[in-house]
């Protein structure tokens, strides 16, 4: 068999239905956020745009029922999305692993143009059964309009970030998550690190780490599990510059950041995730 191989397209931040708050926390974080789209789906969202991926923060409106993995999961990072170019091939590749999937699914968004007009960003992801994953979700998302997407006058922040690095996924038994990935992606996709396993995902990589290893590395600047056994924890950013990351932070009045270890990292309480930024 023929394993994928795995690429990050996105990371996602669940803000429930207060996509006004969101924005203006990731605003205020120093990034650039796309203009609000409207799927097809029913929720909403405000990109972050990076080099090759981006961060999404999704929502739903008030007293939506469409979109039930958004308004009952917690605030703070819940997807995690690799990227395809053959949501057809992705799909069989995991059938025959025995990876459980649901078939690929269309929907998409209007973009509106510099020049005023506009056009339908248009997706297919291949996800996951609901449930397969304790920690949030995962899946693959195939991009028919990247130009719509990746434009340069997103790119540019006032943190500058440039790429998500790693992801950090905290579990009880770390071997659980890690067999799946496996599953996915081949026997050797998954090595050992200190308190967990990695998976890597392009030039990034998803840690997937005990509870007592998160606190260990985040401390008190770590989400609270909330009586979770397992959950979406930390992004780490890169960025252009320790500097411009510190001060977009100061200008936006966020709380309690600290610069440590080549870091400059944001607590948990101000996104529902811990964000850090390396050089």
């Amino acid at each position: 068999m023929i394993f994928p191989v795995p690429t990050l397209d996105h990371v996602v931040i669940n803000v429930r239905d207060r996509i006004d708050e969101g924005a203006d926390t990731f605003r205020r974080l120093g990034f650039t956020l796309t203009p609000r789209g409207y799927h097809t789906l029913g929720s909403m969202n405000h990109l972050a745009m990076f080099g090759t991926d981006y961060l999404e923060l999704i929502a739903a409106p008030p007293g939506d029922t469409q979109r039930p993995e958004i308004m009952e999961a917690a605030e703070g990072l819940n997807g995690l999305v690799f990227g395809t170019e053959d949501s057809a091939a992705t799909y069989a590749a995991m059938q025959q692993a025995g990876v459980p999937v649901l078939p690929p699914g269309e929907f998409s968004r209007p973009v509106t143009l510099p020049d005023g007009t506009t056009r339908d960003a248009v997706f297919r992801t291949v996800r996951l059964v609901p449930g397969t994953v304790a920690a949030g979700r995962l899946y693959f998302c195939h991009h028919f309009t990247r130009d719509l997407v990746w434009r340069d006058e997103w790119r540019h922040h006032a943190n500058g970030a440039t790429g998500v690095v790693r992801a950090v996924i905290a579990a009880a038994d770390p071997s659980e998550l890690g067999a799946l990935f496996r599953r996915m992606f081949g026997p050797d996709a998954v090595r050992p690190i200190a308190g967990g396993l990695a998976l890597t995902v392009g030039v990034s990589r998803f840690d997937i780490v005990t509870p007592d290893a998160l606190q260990l590395e985040y401390g008190e600047l770590a989400p609270d599990p909330d009586g979770r056994e397992s959950f979406m924890a930390a992004l780490v950013f890169r960025t252009r510059s320790l500097d411009a990351a510190a001060h977009a932070m100061e200008a936006g009045g966020i709380a309690g950041v600290r610069r440590e270890n080549g870091l400059v990292i944001v607590p948990a309480a101000a996104c529902g995730a811990t964000l850090a930024f390396c050089l």
